[in-house]
């Protein structure tokens, strides 16, 4: 399949890092399509922990041309220490391509990001107050400052003059301070201008071009499906669009080019952040679960919050996205427990729910109904991998039952179950 996708369907922290950089292996290029360093990968890989936020997974493969879309946007300073850190671990970047077209993070969207986050109460995303959503909002209302402009010293002195007197108004109406002058943030943006400058590029030509080459490319979301900004949980959720739909807008892809849709599923649920959650956990398996999942934010740090897998939420992401199959992950965090529960509808004010709400009161009043399924022992490395050589036929029956149950709901295949965060730790089925 010369273009594939890869991404999230429940609240992102599903581990996608790891599946796009194993994917990556028969790919030339790897494109990032949207959010922010608001999201992060976590890959395992020759003794080292890389956690990426801006740069593609594909960076770790040599002879894969790493490319970030349109549709990300880019705080300069963030992804020039990320090179930095990459260099310093002796991994190549110079192949790293940027979109003219990206729109970039200035640092009075961070400011407006945290003072924002107060004026919103229980409204309030729990964002990681980078300045992600700010900078799209620019984008929307047209104040924002693109990769292209960045380029252009004069073209950003005038945008910048615009916006500057807004920013400051804005933040002052809000009892902040935009802390810098406009001069300081001009001189400050032109250095790290000189430093990209040699990434920059139309990156839908490059992408397209690719394709007509007959090169093999895959793009990667970052987050999750109900995170997106239209079909996710709002307010609650992130400011891009998380789903296949963002791919094509957020690369300059056709839709008739893409080939392939792969939807990564943990085996339980868990999110960053705050709003309802169905399937959540309050009591000692909660702890258990995060506990041996290490369920920390790669961004954040934060303690993310668990609940069983919920097929309500997965059913959606495989409907808006298109799903052609789906990943597991995390089964061994699931392994030693006696049962297993897995959410297949919801009830609300006495009536059946099989399709995830719009209006998050809804989704606060919903109650899951649960499968209840036999667990699965919990195995040594070498035990998982002494079964991963056998395939399907070789998983303990609990997690085959668990297997045969999500594709049975769902309707779509599971090609691969993840059991450790290595690269060689998976069940081809």
């Amino acid at each position: 399949m010369p273009a594939k996708v890869i991404l999230g369907t429940q609240w992102g922290d599903e581990g996608k890092g790891k599946f796009t950089d194993l994917m990556a292996d028969d790919a030339e290029l790897v494109v990032r399509f949207q959010g922010g360093n608001n999201a992060g990968h976590t890959i395992v890989f020759g003794g080292n922990t890389f956690k990426l936020h801006l740069v593609p997974s594909g960076i770790l493969r040599k002879n894969v041309t790493s490319v970030v879309g349109n549709g990300v946007v880019i705080d300069p300073a963030a992804f020039l220490k990320e090179l930095d850190q990459l260099a310093e671990a002796n991994v190549e970047t110079g192949d790293l391509k940027i979109s003219d077209r990206a729109h970039v993070i200035m640092p009075y969207h961070k400011t407006i990001d945290g003072l924002e986050e107060v004026v919103k109460g229980n409204l309030a995303a729990g964002t990681t107050k980078r300045g992600i959503g700010p900078c799209y909002s620019d984008k929307t209302a047209r104040f924002g400052m693109r990769m292209c402009d960045l380029m252009d010293p004069e073209e950003f002195r005038h945008k910048l003059s615009v916006a500057y007197p807004l920013k400051s108004k804005y933040i002052q109406a809000l009892d902040g301070d935009i802390g810098q002058t406009m001069e300081e943030i001009f001189d400050e943006y032109m250095a790290l201008a000189e430093r990209l400058k040699p990434y920059v590029c139309d990156t839908s030509v490059l992408i397209n071009d690719a394709l007509d080459q007959g090169k093999n490319i895959l793009f990667e979301g970052a987050q999750g499906t109900h995170l997106d900004i239209d079909h996710g949980v709002y307010p609650y959720g992130t400011s891009s669009s998380t789903v296949t739909g963002g791919c094509l807008i957020g690369t300059g892809l056709g839709p008739k080019r893409l080939d392939k849709v792969v939807g990564v599923v943990k085996a339980y649920t868990s999110r960053v952040g705050t709003g309802p959650f169905p399937t959540e956990l309050f009591d000692d398996l909660g702890e258990h679960i995060a506990d041996k999942g290490g369920e920390f934010g790669t961004t954040t740090g934060r303690r993310r919050r668990v609940g069983w897998l919920d097929l309500v939420m997965v059913e959606y992401a495989v409907r808006v996205n298109g799903l052609d199959s789906i990943v597991i992950t995390k089964s061994d965090v699931l392994a030693g427990l006696d049962e297993i529960k897995v959410a297949t509808h919801y009830t609300q004010d006495g009536k059946d729910v099989h399709h995830f709400p719009a209006s998050m009161p809804d989704v606060a009043r919903c109650v899951p109904q649960y499968h209840t399924l036999a667990g699965w022992p919990d195995l040594t490395s070498e035990e998982w991998g002494a079964i991963a050589s056998k395939g399907r036929d070789g998983l303990p029956e609990g997690l085959k039952a668990y297997i045969t149950f999500i594709e049975a709901n769902l309707k779509v295949p599971v090609d691969v179950v993840s059991y450790g965060p290595g690269r060689e730790e998976n069940i081809y089925l």
